[in-house]
Parts: C-alpha cells; sequence; structure tokens
C-alpha cells in the first residue's frame, strides 16, 4: 500500500478487504505530515488561497473544507470509516444519536408527512416524535416492532418514514429488517433504522435492505462512555439532505469526538465479541434463577425471534434485561445490591451498567406509553460490559439475594 496515497488511493487500495482492516484504515487522510494516525483537525475555519477560491468552495463548486460546522477533516475520516463498514454510500455525524434522529426527520420530512415508529424504541426517541415533530405538523403513529401485517396496514399515502430500533430497547425485540423494507418500498416510504444496539459490527441494516442507518456513536462505537456524538449513513442522495440540515441548524459532531470515535472503531470487532459472550453467559444463568421471571435476550432459545436474530445478526449484542419478583420495589433492592455493576443509563461502556428503565430512560413517558412498550415496573437492564464473566455473576448474586 502506498505511503504517500490521496484520498481516491486510500479508497481503491481498501476494496474487498474485511470488516477488521476497514474499522482501522478505511477514510483516513494523511496530511504531508506524514502521520501514521489519524490526525485531528481541531480548527473552526480555514484559509483560502485568494478570494475567488473562497468564493468557489463557498458555492460548492470547488471541493474542499470551508467551515467545521460541516466540513472538517477528522469528522469526514470517521463519516467515511462509518459509511464503509455499514456498506453505506455516505454518514454524516451528528453532535448525539438524538441528533441523528432529529436530522433525518427535519431534513427528510415536512409538515403533513406520516411517519411510523415502533412502539419499542428509546424513551427520548418516543418523546422527540410526540412533544416536537409533532408541533410541526408531522403525523405520527406507533406499530408493534414485530408485526409486519400491522406495518403494511397502518402505511398511509403520505407516509415518508418507518423508524425503529432493532433490537429495541430495553427488551431486545426484533424485525425482520429485510421484510420491513420490502413493506416500506412497496409503498414509496423509507426505512430507518436504529442500529445502535448492534453495530455494523453484528449487523448492517443497510445491507438487509434499509435506507438509512442511525446511531448513538456514544454507545458502544466510543466504547468506554468518553463522549457524545452520533451518525446517519445511507444513499447520498438522502445524506445530501442531511448534510443541507446541518450546516444550516449546526447539530454537528466535534473533531475530538470524531477523532476519539476513530480510535474506538479500530476495536469495535474485537469489543463485541467479548460484549455478546460474557451478556449470553449472564443471560442463560439468570434465566435460571428463582427470583427472576423472565429474561429479554434474543440469544437465548426461548426468545420468540431467536431465529430471526441468528439470521440477521452476527452476534446476540451486549445488552440484556429481565424482570424480577417484588416489582419497583424488588428492582431497586436488586440494583441497590450490586457493588461492581455501575448504575446508570449509559450502555456500551467497558464498564457493566444497570438502570431501572422505567424511572430512568423510559421515565418521562406516560405510564400508558410504558405499558405499550412493554416496560414494567420490575424490569431491569443491563448493558454487559468487558469485566471478567465470573465477577459480574456474583455481583448480581448479590441482587438475586435480597429478592
Amino acid at each position: 500500500m502506498s505511503q504517500d496515497w490521496d484520498a481516491g488511493r486510500l479508497d481503491s487500495d481498501l476494496e474487498g478487504v474485511a470488516f477488521d482492516t476497514l474499522a482501522v484504515r478505511a477514510g483516513q487522510h494523511r496530511t504531508p505530515e506524514g502521520e501514521h494516525g489519524d490526525a485531528m483537525f481541531l480548527t473552526s475555519s480555514y484559509v483560502f488561497r485568494t478570494a475567488a477560491d473562497a468564493a468557489a468552495r463557498f458555492s460548492g463548486e470547488v471541493a474542499g473544507n470551508v467551515y467545521s460546522r460541516y466540513t472538517n477533516p477528522t469528522v469526514r475520516a470517521f463519516e467515511e470509516r462509518i459509511a464503509a463498514l455499514e456498506g453505506a454510500e455516505q454518514a454524516v455525524a451528528t453532535a448525539t444519536g438524538m441528533a441523528a434522529i432529529l436530522s433525518v426527520v427535519m431534513s427528510l420530512c415536512s409538515a403533513g408527512d406520516h411517519v411510523l415508529v415502533s412502539r419499542s424504541v428509546f424513551g427520548s426517541t418516543i418523546s422527540l416524535f410526540e412533544k416536537y415533530f409533532k408541533r410541526f405538523g408531522v403525523e405520527v403513529d406507533y406499530v408493534p416492532l414485530a408485526e409486519l401485517a400491522g406495518w403494511d396496514a397502518a402505511i398511509k399515502p403520505n407516509t415518508k418514514l418507518l423508524f425503529v430500533e432493532s433490537p429495541s430497547n430495553p427488551l431486545a425485540e426484533l424485525v425482520d429488517i429485510a421484510a420491513l423494507a420490502d413493506i416500506a418500498h412497496a409503498k414509496g416510504a423509507l426505512l430507518v433504522v436504529d442500529n445502535c444496539f448492534c453495530t455494523p459490527a453484528l449487523q448492517q441494516p443497510v445491507r438487509l435492505g434499509a435506507d438509512i442507518v442511525v446511531h448513538s456513536a456514544t454507545k458502544f462505537i466510543d466504547g468506554q462512555g468518553r463522549c457524545m456524538g452520533g451518525v446517519v449513513a445511507g444513499r447520498s442522495e438522502q445524506m445530501k439532505e442531511v448534510v443541507g440540515f446541518l450546516r444550516t441548524a449546526g447539530p454537528t459532531l466535534s473533531p475530538f469526538n470524531a477523532w476519539i470515535f476513530l480510535k474506538g472503531l479500530e476495536t469495535l470487532n474485537l469489543r463485541m465479541r467479548a460484549h455478546c459472550a460474557s451478556a449470553l453467559t449472564l443471560a442463560q444463568w439468570l434465566e435460571q434463577q428463582d427470583g427472576v421471571e423472565k429474561v429479554h435476550y434474543a440469544g437465548l432459545e426461548s426468545h420468540p425471534q431467536h431465529a430471526l436474530a441468528q439470521r440477521q445478526q452476527r452476534g446476540f449484542g451486549a445488552v440484556l434485561s429481565f424482570e424480577v419478583k417484588g416489582g419497583k420495589e424488588g428492582a431497586w433492592r436488586f440494583i441497590d445490591a450490586t457493588r461492581l455493576i455501575s448504575i446508570t443509563a449509559n450502555l456500551g461502556d467497558s464498564k457493566t451498567t444497570i438502570t431501572h428503565p422505567a424511572t430512568t430512560s423510559h421515565g418521562r413517558l406516560a405510564p400508558k406509553e410504558r405499558e405499550a412498550a412493554g416496560i414494567r415496573d420490575s424490569l431491569i437492564r443491563i448493558a454487559v460490559g468487558l469485566e471478567d464473566v465470573a465477577d459480574l455473576q456474583a455481583d448480581l448474586a448479590r441482587g438475586l439475594a435480597v429478592l
């Protein structure tokens, strides 16, 4: 491989290479300094050779950096690497995962358009659709995630987007992405998949037929709970609209955070394998415990969509949830009895986290909304980290002991 490549040379050198190689190499643009690592461009603006050069770049006649709100070499490297890993034509980075969802809807929908959303999504996602998008004239309806016939029946002539999480937060529900994409496309709609729980290491929705993928890069893409960011990936036709929204509204990713995420991507596949192995071990163990009434994890043979998970994912993920005896009080006693696991609603960290969804991540939803999403007071969610699984099991045993 040449040591003095430009962007085009690098892309051609990486054609047909494996996922792990793309995770380390894709999107890298070396400067004349010849740095081996990814360069970090901490600048707000860029200097132009002449007034005519500035005018040409601002108008888009000549490619080049203009202003770091929407053009930054470090952010661009992260975007190109994500696009390569997801099998998408283009990716656009955002300030947070919620900003990624905001950017998709604001750039592709108008007042009077209709969006179908899975009932099984993150609480803040429901709040965004209910409290804000509806306010600006976007119609929103909700459909049970796995019921393909329900999706088909709910699509209207003005339906623009179908939005799903698969696997869902926190119940690990799935939808057949390829089948749902066919339903959407037959009615002229686009399918948007939140791929945060799987990451492209475990699932590539675009290759299954989805039009757009969104991520909270804050989670597994970072992998160590350091900083916040998001990303949208899909066809260039739609991503052009997303870029236009970011250029104007400004919910863009900082170069420093993009640099952190580039480092996270280099170990993504290795980390996800370890997360999955430990999560499966804990899910199988929890399923056998007297104080546990039900475990939600697609890696279990008891999960109703286990076969679908085997077919469309390369692993079952790091997030599992389970219901304990004693309702909310039992769940809180369990959580408070742990000593090693961190009590926090974040996930995707090298440190295992535990939370009570009904009063944290989904706490702003009305009781009827939580009930519709299957978020019971007895539910506990664990995002399994990279600690020794025997130590995690011992800590969970402390919780079981107080039920």
